[in-house]
């Protein structure tokens, strides 16, 4: 490629001018997050969801924004391609030292895939890869907090050690007893040690900012000693107005990896430099990737875009193809995947069949309304892409035929970009975590032998965690219309998570009504309705026929869940939400909290191990242990 000259007038204005747009976002970016602490603080807990339902809408805002300025001063759109490269020259060397340099380019793609042609979305034009390296980055001011804090404690005196932790945090609260939780952090984290001796680098490393998320905040840091390296996370929780403590400890890559779930909101954490926030939590978490670590902290565009190029680097390194995903077809959706790659791509059909009545506008009104919603950890996040292209010989003509039956308006095959390739061109989808369908999950427990401990144990699980998926999302105000099991999937951690979002509604836009006494014996007789049913009502009675036509699968529901049958379950917890009460759902089994045995989980007193490891609501509390506020639906 032969030298770039920058000898264009306007290329560096529109550079720093989309400097200056980014800056504009970021900045307001992080005022909301580093808010959060405040909320926190004075207990305010519907202005902290609305702030992380407002905070969604800031990136696209900031865009359009930049978008006009660009147009109404430059006549961005009218440049030529010469100038274009100039202003992707003189962006790069204005991030040399900015310290949020990979959301920047992110932001400047966002920008001019706005204005120019497709034609142009190839490496002269936008960052495919990233241009400005992450690494190592701190802050300048000598005043302010580095990204994290290393604690340097004697193990016999871990509890000073703790304290010390609590004191670096400034929050503006008082510790219910900060010398007890103290010490039943520093137990806990004995117990994780084992027999451990202190090595000469023992220390504990912690996160400078708390993670912030409805009702509860989150110290997050690690426990390094010799070649040991121990993740955890303190949930801090109100008692009371102005009175907190901490309420669990939970320690491993796995707990870490449910708290930062792709089924839960999104955290509110005050970073100058994300990437090394990003960093960090890598090194907790090395499983997890990076795009969906930028998605727990907010930074969905980031995470769209690194996900982007992980999909392309996968394709480039693997040999296998799209196919129709496995389990039930759906009625609504069209859903792909491609087997080595752990996510599924789904497609709103252009029709169809009774008794569906909806459109691809309110189809496409329910996703956002998820990806706005508290997710409570039972509803996946979805990324919405526009105009994916893919190379046509990666998918099986059984794909192809499936699509164009079904979705023919937003299929296109053929050579856009002039290269000799032809590529198969999705209008729009929907791309999310693959899962286990429930309904194949359930299957195949209820066709193992009856003898087989483990598939009774699978069973029970799977009956468990869905009405508890349930019960939580109610908490939560939604009402996922189709509860069939095959609308739920299982994670590779066993939890149920709903997926199918065509129909939900807001439980308090629901009448829930009980099945009136029938008139005659002609009326109980009828396989016809012979009531009223107005638009709104839900009748819980109906459910079982639906649900519970395998009698060990009824016998598991009814014994944990049968109040899920029940208007009246329904009614209580519409009123709890319209009363303004934020209901509380643990992001951690009910087994981990001090409140209960002092976190000693394990025990066998406590729960039986599948109930243990679930999620509990407050509807559910555990009646050994005071009633405390948690963290709220998600």
């Amino acid at each position: 490629m032969p030298a770039i000259v920058l000898d264009s007038p306007s290329a560096r204005d529109i550079a720093q001018a989309m400097v200056d747009g980014f800056n504009r976002h970021y900045r307001l970016f992080r005022t909301e997050s580093a808010r959060a602490k405040h909320r926190f603080e004075t207990c305010d807990w519907h202005g902290q969801q609305r702030a992380q339902r407002e905070r969604i809408e800031f990136y696209d805002l900031r865009v359009r924004e930049c978008q006009r300025r660009l147009e109404r001063e430059f006549k961005a759109g009218e440049q030529p391609m010469a100038t274009w490269q100039q202003v992707k020259l003189h962006y790069i060397g204005m991030l040399v030292s900015h310290k949020q340099p990979e959301l920047a380019e992110t932001f400047f793609n966002s920008v001019t895939t706005k204005i120019l042609h497709r034609s142009y979305f190839h490496n002269d034009f936008i960052f495919v890869r990233p241009a400005i390296s992450t690494e190592y980055m701190e802050t300048d001011d000598p005043k302010a907090k580095t990204t994290y804090q290393a604690f340097y404690p004697e193990q016999h005196r871990l509890e000073d050690t703790v304290r010390a932790v609590f004191d670096f945090l400034g929050l503006r609260v008082v510790f219910e007893d900060a010398q007890r939780d103290a010490r039943y952090v520093a137990t806990a984290l004995r117990r994780e040690l084992g027999d451990s001796r202190p090595r000469p680098n023992f220390q504990i490393q912690v996160l400078s900012s708390l993670f912030y998320r409805n009702k509860g905040a989150y110290l997050v840091g690690k426990v390094i000693n010799g070649f040991r390296e121990i993740p955890f996370a303190l949930p801090i929780l109100h008692r009371q107005p102005g009175t907190v403590f901490i309420d669990a400890a939970l320690f491993g890559e796995e707990d870490l990896l449910l708290l930062f779930s792709f089924s839960r909101a999104y955290f509110m954490v005050d970073m100058e430099i994300p990437s090394a926030y990003v960093q960090f939590l890598r090194s907790l978490m090395p499983r997890k990737p990076r795009a969906e670590i930028y998605n727990a902290l907010g930074l969905a565009k980031q995470g769209k875009n690194l996900f982007y190029r992980d999909l392309l680097w996968h394709l480039r390194h693997s040999s296998d193809k799209f196919r129709i995903a496995p389990g039930i077809r759906g009625m609504v959706m069209l859903v792909f995947d491609l087997p080595s790659f752990p996510y599924v791509f789904k497609i709103i059909k252009d029709f169809y069949p009774p008794p569906k009545e909806t459109t691809r506008e309110q189809v496409r009104g329910k996703y956002k309304l998820v990806k706005h919603h508290d997710r409570v950890g039972r509803m996946a996040d979805t990324m919405e892409f526009s105009l994916l292209a893919f190379p046509r010989e990666r998918f099986e003509d059984a794909l192809i035929t499936e699509i164009e039956k079904y979705v023919p308006s937003q299929l296109e095959i053929s050579d856009r970009d002039g290269d000799g390739q032809t590529e198969v061109i999705i209008a729009h989808a929907y791309i999310e975590r693959r899962m286990i369908p429930l309904n194949l999950y359930l299957q195949e427990a209820i066709e193992s032998s009856t003898k087989d401990p483990a598939a009774a144990a699978q069973l029970e699980h799977a009956v468990l965690e869905y009405g508890n998926a349930i019960k939580d999302l109610v908490a939560a105000n939604i009402f996922p219309g189709d509860m069939l099991w095959k609308n739920f999937g299982v994670t590779r951690h066993g939890k149920v998570v709903f997926y199918d979002y065509d129909e939900i509604e807001y439980v308090t836009d629901c009448n829930f009504r009980r099945v009136p006494q029938a008139r005659s014996e002609e009326d109980e007789m009828s396989g016809e309705i012979w009531y009223s049913v107005a638009k709104g009502d839900v009748f819980p009675e109906t459910f079982g026929p639906f649900l519970l036509g395998h009698p060990k699968v009824r016998e598991a529901f009814m014994r944990h869940h049968a109040d899920l049958l029940e208007a009246d379950f329904w009614q209580r917890s519409k009123e709890r939400i319209q009363r303004g009460e934020v209901i509380d759902v643990y992001p951690y089994g009910i087994h981990r909290r001090f409140d209960v045995n002092e976190g000693a989980w394990g025990a066998s007193e406590l729960a039986d191990p599948a109930a243990a490891s679930a999620e509990t609501p407050a509807d559910q509390p555990d009646m050994s242990a005071p009633m405390t506020p948690g963290e709220p639906s998600e």
